[in-house]
């Protein structure tokens, strides 16, 4: 996980070298039509007598459109605007998010905890945003926007994901999710994409990276932490995002944050891993009442 981390955090450095010749809809086909071939290959050897139902066809649709195609529309558009490590942050505010969603949606309980993880990840955005108060109406406030964007799509992809993935398994999730996203933006990828001349090697090789390394290789990754390290713990690790995103920002693309926005940066982590980790709780001891009174039945 540790590793995935540092694949993604350079994911945002290929990026935004692509993007100065390439729109985001036409990144995103290219990227996903080298990562289609690396879960063919997965979906062929785990799993290729699946069969998707049709009736799930369009929620497989709105996963894609949300978590494929409007989330990295937002994230690479505000790539634009602002340093991929405030955008990063910002995405830490996905589990805050997802709390609020299910107190007010679901009516979920929450505990005072993840009540006061949930406050100290707004404050801590509040802060990022802050110390940009001066710029915000030279264009950074539409970057910012873009980020929440991707925010909110995020955690739409996540509970349509949940209600989905109950009759699949990993690989067929993906591959299908895969295969539509792939299907809907190229018509327009393939209209706009600029000419052949203009795609250095560096592109190239970049387009490689994100579709074998951080689709195909992540996708493995990710999957590996889940099954041994469980959601709580994989997701902690991916809270971790923000720094690496820094790190690589820094070395390679030249951008630096402020204290401020470092500090407000921190806080959203720390307080992320907490929401977190707080819902793993919750969710383990939900899950052992459920079995109770089965294991009671069997006692009995």
């Amino acid at each position: 996980m540790c590793l995935l981390v540092c694949f993604w955090g350079l994911d945002y450095v290929f990026a935004k070298e692509a993007l100065d010749i390439l729109q985001p809809m036409s990144l995103l086909f290219l990227k996903y039509s080298v990562g289609f071939m690396v879960l063919l290959a997965i979906k062929l050897k785990a799993d290729r007598k699946a069969i998707v139902r049709l009736k799930d066809i369009p929620w497989f649709i709105l996963c894609s459109l949300t978590g494929e195609i409007l989330y990295f529309f937002c994230e690479y558009s505000a790539m634009d605007y602002i340093p991929v490590s405030l955008i990063t942050i910002i995405l830490s505010f996905v589990p805050a998010v997802s709390i609020i969603i299910d107190r007010i949606l679901y009516k979920k309980k929450a505990s005072p905890k993840m009540l006061v993880g949930v406050m100290a990840c707004i404050v801590g955005v509040i802060i990022v945003i802050g110390a940009d108060f001066k710029v915000l109406l030279e264009g950074r406030i539409l970057g910012y926007l873009l980020a929440f964007g991707a925010v909110i799509s995020w955690n739409c992809y996540n509970f349509i994901t949940a209600k989905v993935s109950e009759n699949y398994n990993s690989a067929t999730m993906s591959f299908t999710q895969l295969t539509c996203t792939v299907l809907m933006v190229m018509p327009y990828a393939l209209h706009h994409m600029p000419p052949i001349d203009s795609f250095t090697p560096g592109v190239i090789g970049g387009i490689i990276y994100l579709g074998c390394v951080s689709a195909g290789v992540g996708f493995f990754i990710l999957v590996y932490g889940l099954k041994v390290l469980g959601p709580t713990i994989s997701a902690m690790f991916s809270n971790f995002l923000p720094v690496t995103a820094t790190i690589f920002g820094w070395l390679f693309l030249g951008e630096t944050i402020g204290m401020m926005q470092f500090a407000g940066g921190a806080l959203v982590i720390a307080s992320s891993c907490v929401v977190i980790a707080e819902k793993g709780k919750m969710e383990e001891q939900s899950n052992d009442r459920e079995a109770e009174p089965d294991n009671a039945d069997g006692l009995l």
